[in-house]
This record gives structure tokens, C-alpha cells and sequence, in this order.
């Protein structure tokens, strides 16, 4: 029988407040926090979640794994993160239908554009 997928880990300097922020991002809630992890779902009984958990250091380079958001409106989304706190950011993506954005410590993400447009 093949594994199940549980849950992302996110490497944070500060796990509680990087995962407010995803949780406010993605409409999740926080289903577990302890000194050292706090991990958001859509749900508590909903797989897979993001478990964000402390490192003493800042991040250095692009992500080897990141997470694409597909809104509605790419354009009221985009707006929207950035309101939060996100940032565009370039990492060689030149001209595509998705913007790359950082989340407040630098973790790229993707906006793609709707599937309807």
C-alpha cells in the first residue's frame, strides 16, 4: 500500500507567526501548536497539512520545493498576499502566467492565473 501524504514542514524563524500568516493565506486554521511546531490545515481532519517548525537561520536561496495557488482572480489574490506581507520576487521566471511572490521569510510560491481565464 502506497504512503499518505501528511503534511509539508516548513522551516521557519518564527513557526507560530509564519503560520498565521499561511493559515490567513490559504483559509486554514491552526489544528495543532506546541512549543516548536504549529501545524494549519483546511480542516483538522483534512490532509495534508503545513507543519512549520524552528531553524536558527535565515533563509539563503530559492526554494527546492514550493506551493502554487490557483485563485479565481490572480490579480485581486496577488494584490491581496501582498496587502499581508508577501513580496514579488525574480527568480529567472521572465515571461509566464503565474507571478512569484515570497511570503514574509522569503519562501517563494506561485499565483497562477485562473483556470477559467
Amino acid at each position: 500500500m502506497p504512503s499518505r501524504w501528511e503534511q509539508i514542514v516548513v522551516d521557519a524563524e518564527d513557526p507560530a507567526r509564519l503560520a498565521r500568516w499561511w493559515a490567513e493565506a490559504l483559509g486554514y486554521r491552526i489544528v495543532h501548536e506546541a512549543p516548536g511546531e504549529v501545524e494549519i490545515r483546511r480542516s483538522p481532519d483534512e490532509l495534508p497539512g503545513l507543519l512549520f517548525t524552528p531553524v536558527p537561520d535565515a533563509k539563503t536561496t530559492k526554494n527546492r520545493l514550493h506551493i502554487d495557488l490557483r485563485p479565481d482572480d490572480q490579480e485581486s489574490e496577488v494584490e491581496r498576499l501582498v496587502d499581508m506581507g508577501a513580496r514579488p520576487v525574480d527568480i529567472g521566471q521572465h515571461d509566464v502566467g503565474w507571478v512569484v511572490l515570497a511570503d514574509p521569510e522569503g519562501n517563494e510560491f506561485c499565483v497562477l492565473a485562473s483556470r477559467r481565464q
